[in-house]
């Protein structure tokens, strides 16, 4: 089951909760939630708990709450420390603003799978041999890169269609572009469409030639 998105409340609250069981083995109480975020009343802190598990990121057990498994192993993130202005010369602010995880770069994460490239057919898209590609799983725009198994064979192209069919163009002229009538479309599956790609240098999403993390 999928978790939805949280309130910029929300995602505070449950940082703390996972940055103090972390650090403490233990989950803090009502009165440490409480003098943390400057709450009037403990109904605030049930009110919190209950969202959280309403979209998945906790799970009620007889013992009390506890974080869901996929939360506890995912990555933490990327702190964000504080506001720096990029107009005039202003003092820096330094604070606990959260975090950047992959779900902030990518908000459909939980329709997010990736798959990894094997060939140059898509150089010229930035998108070399050993890449991990991001797909989402959602229909192709025309001119768009996405991944097609066609015959039994997977292929990671710009997807083109008209009357006359569908063409898969790469991104590299030592390629040639396959092309598919379209009394064979039966026999094309869409498995996804691009959104991104990473490979050691870093993050990169769709449109973008910056890495996100070096």
């Amino acid at each position: 089951m999928s978790r939805r998105k949280l309130t910029a409340k929300q995602h505070a609250f449950l940082e703390y909760i996972k940055s103090y069981v972390r650090e403490n083995g233990v989950w803090p109480t009502y009165r440490e939630i409480i003098d943390h975020f400057g709450y009037s009343s403990p109904n605030s802190v049930t009110q919190n708990l209950q969202a959280l598990h309403k979209k998945h990121y906790l799970r009620r057990e007889e013992d009390g709450y506890q974080l869901t498994a996929a939360v506890r192993e995912e990555n933490n993130g990327i702190p964000v420390v504080g506001i720096i202005t990029a107009g005039v010369l202003q003092e820096a602010v330094e604070a606990n603003l959260g975090t950047i995880s992959l779900e902030t770069l990518f908000p459909n994460l939980h329709r997010i799978f990736a798959i990894r490239v094997s060939g140059q057919s898509m150089i010229g898209a930035d998108i070399n041999d050993g890449d991990f590609v991001l797909l989402i799983d959602d229909d192709i725009p025309n001119g768009g890169i996405g991944a097609v198994l066609y015959n039994g064979e997977t292929s990671l192209k710009k997807v083109y269609h008209d009357e006359r069919g569908l063409r898969l163009e790469p991104a590299n002229e030592e390629y040639d572009d396959i092309h598919i009538r379209p009394d064979v479309f039966e026999e094309v599956r869409i498995l996804g469409r691009y959104v991104g790609h990473v490979n050691q240098r870093g993050i990169y999403k769709r449109s973008s030639r910056h890495a996100y993390a070096a």
